[in-house]
């Protein structure tokens, strides 16, 4: 049965006098936005942006009936209205069990110009600051695209009843330097896999990940960079996430129970486990675009709710939604209210849920104006995020490209402190390791730390930590896939998408892992260390998939953003299969970690001297090698000499920084452990001025 319409505001029957925040008891504050608990008044205060609204109602449910209100209440625009917040004050008696609450907002029709509205007042709404969201068991995006109610079938809001307090004590907190080293981790993909070795409840969750610490720790990573952990619509068929429709809530469905405190909880212990271990934990966030996609696409909260506040728009009835996402909209960063949200969304992962930093996706989106034009003096968003005095700790890492044409990477991002996702380091080193001619004084910037993009100029002033530098990420081939195939195999598991990144993949030989002969492989194993080898000598913050340690694959599928199953699921046999890659990866890892100088504040300078297998550095079209000496910055590190073959046979290098009894061996990819290779006695002194460099292979000297 339906619940009786009433006019807020609701009395609490406790008020018998008039105080300086009466009005507010009566009609609700305009802020904080979202819903909150007065505990002291046993009352919630809701409160909700939207300029163009004509009317609102606040709908409360109880968990027996998800389809009829328990209490519906009518917001009156002369009492419950501060210039474009909607708000009012609810009492809740004992008896009342209300559960969740949701919205109904009405206002003009679709109007010309950048006033396209999608009010449906039928549609139930989710409030955009809910902290935790509730989807019924008949939830269905269907029903949000088309026309009239979806009653029963939307997601709801969670009202907290409590504050969810997490006991924080005792967290142990770490902000690394030159050891960091980011490794992108797919929640659910750590440990979906039976095979994972946690307990079934926890797979798949953040509770899955807090019990393989310990593995992050033998691996040596100290920074977790997480794919995205807001609630996003389980009804799109985006596994990776990157479809939001909350931004302060982590998804349901990562945690064992999806009650909203839960949910919290649980994502609060992951943190809190990983920061006992001195891991960052750093957040990929969306702010770019949400889950409702275009005019066709469903309304769940902000296209229902206001939609041009939220959403750029065209000025084109026929296609009113801009698109620079490539998603169908584009989130309307150039509006205050929407960089207030976003601005407060990040304010509450940072003091509430303890990370450490964001990686934002398409950050270029930041710099457009409402009519889509480029802004790289100074947009607001990016200000406000940069000087927020609640963000001024916190790493911000800025995809700097968006889906529309604009690639800002380096010194073209208005960001001054914000690293950066360096595809100019990915496709040299993808193009070097295949072994493509001419790339050796590229190859050169980008060990050196990108300065090209980066410059330490008086102007710029920028720095080599700066640059994210990665072989592979989500977006894309794992590691060992781009040394096993030459042909995207999108089409596997149903996946009919033969869109993804362009890559300079090379199968070594032999296309596919079918009946691959053992000669095969190892040429790819020693293909990976060389991909692992040069990312850990490079100047710069090093970043790498998981998986790509013991040689995960996903058989050629290099989009795999719809394949919840084994395809993107880590198949943790290979851990075992592959000890050989994965103590490789370890050891280069500890070996960066034990020489600082690698990574710096400040670019190399004058403490590097560049060759070629001789004195001089040969950088015609054919060049295939290289070789450099990095002098230790201070008297706590080592000297250095690095040769580089990507060539197919052996190459006979100088040492050109020799002396008697300098150098010992540290690295040789084409050895498969750096502590067997310690343990040769050989390796111990070079007794050589010269070195044979075995084909597709890379030497690293230590001073002794």
């Amino acid at each position: 049965m339906n619940a009786a319409k009433e006019h807020a505001p609701s009395l609490p029957p406790s008020m018998n006098d008039i105080s300086m925040n009466a009005w507010e008891q009566i009609e609700g504050s305009p802020f904080p936005l979202g819903a909150t608990w007065i505990a002291k008044e046993s009352s919630f205060n809701f409160s909700l942006y939207s300029r163009h609204a004509t009317a609102v109602h606040l709908l409360l449910y109880r968990r027996d009936d998800l389809v009829h209100p328990a209490r519906e209440v009518e917001l009156n625009y002369l009492c419950n209205k501060s210039g474009p917040v909607w708000h009012c004050r609810v009492h809740r008696e004992p008896s009342e069990d209300w559960s969740y609450y949701a919205y109904r907002v009405d206002g003009p029709a679709p109007q010309g110009g950048y006033d396209f509205h999608d009010f449906d007042f039928e549609k139930i709404l989710l409030d955009p600051f809910a902290k935790g969201v509730f989807f019924p068991e008949t939830f269905s995006r269907d029903a949000a695209r088309r026309p009239g109610s979806n009653a029963g079938q939307a997601p709801l809001g969670i009202l907290p009843h409590q504050i969810c307090e997490f006991d924080w004590q005792g967290e142990r907190l770490t902000r690394h330097g030159s050891d960091l080293v980011i490794y992108e981790m797919h929640v659910r993909g750590f440990t979906r896999n039976p095979n994972s070795g946690v307990p079934e409840a926890h797979r798949g969750t953040f509770l899955g990940v807090v019990d393989k610490i310990p593995y992050l720790v033998e691996l040596g990573v100290t920074a977790v960079q997480l794919m995205p952990v807001f609630q996003f619509d389980p009804d799109d068929g985006d596994y990776w996430g990157y479809m939001p429709l909350n931004f302060f809530s982590p998804h349901h469905a990562y945690a064992t129970d999806p009650s909203a405190c839960n949910q919290r909880e649980e994502f609060c212990t992951m943190v809190k486990a990983l920061h006992a271990e001195g891991i960052e934990v750093l957040l990929d966030v969306v702010y770019n675009h949400t889950c409702e996609g275009d005019h066709r696409g469903p309304i769940y909260s902000f296209k229902g709710i206001d939609s041009s506040t939220a959403y750029m728009m065209t000025g084109n009835p026929e296609s009113p939604y801009a698109n620079h996402s490539g998603t169908g909209n584009t989130l309307h960063t150039a509006n205050r209210a929407v960089r207030r949200m976003i601005v407060d969304s990040l304010r509450f992962w940072d003091t509430h849920m303890h990370v450490d930093g964001f990686r934002f996706d398409l950050a270029s989106v930041f710099t457009r104006n409402s009519d889509g034009s480029i802004n790289l003096d100074d947009p607001p968003i990016v200000s406000e995020i940069g000087t927020d005095a609640d963000l001024s700790d916190d790493r911000l890492i800025a995809e700097p490209w968006d889906a529309d044409g604009q690639f800002q990477l380096g010194q073209k991002f208005p960001g001054q402190r914000w690293m950066q996702w360096n595809a100019h380091y990915r496709d040299t080193m993808q193009g070097f390791v295949r072994g493509d001619r001419g790339m050796v004084p590229d190859l050169m910037t980008r060990l050196y730390g990108s300065c090209d993009l980066f410059p330490d100029d008086l102007a710029h002033a920028l720095q080599p930590l700066l640059s994210v530098n990665y072989m592979t990420s989500h977006d894309g081939s794992t590691l060992y896939d781009l040394t096993a195939y030459n042909e995207k195999r999108n089409w596997a598991n149903g996946n009919n998408n033969t869109d993804g990144a362009t890559e300079y993949s090379w199968d070594c030989g032999w296309e596919g892992d079918e009946g691959v002969p053992p000669e095969i492989l190892q040429l790819r194993k020693q293909q990976v260390r060389n991909f692992f080898c040069l990312l850990m000598l490079s100047n710069g913050t090093p970043m790498f998939r998981m998986g790509d340690e013991f040689l995960q694959t996903q058989r050629g599928n290099n989009n795999p953003y719809n394949q919840d199953n084994e395809t993107s699921w880590l198949d943790w046999d290979r851990r075992d299969e592959h000890a050989d890659i994965f103590d490789f990866v370890r050891e280069l890892i500890a070996f960066r970690k034990s020489h600082p100088s690698i990574s710096r504040s400040r670019f190399w300078r004058g403490d590097v001297r560049w060759y070629g297998t001789r004195h001089v550095v040969d950088m015609s079209p054919e060049s295939r090698q290289l070789a450099y000496g990095l002098h230790g910055e201070s008297q706590q590190d080592t000297d250095l000499y690095v040769m580089i073959n990507a060539g197919t046979g052996t190459v006979e290098f100088g040492i050109q920084e020799w002396a008697v009894d300098k150098w010992r061996v540290a690295i040789d990819t084409s050895r498969t452990s750096l502590a067997e290779l310690a343990e040769t006695p050989s390796s111990q002194c070079v007794a050589s001025p010269t070195m044979n460099v075995p084909a597709w292979s890379i030497c690293v000297l230590v001073e002794r």
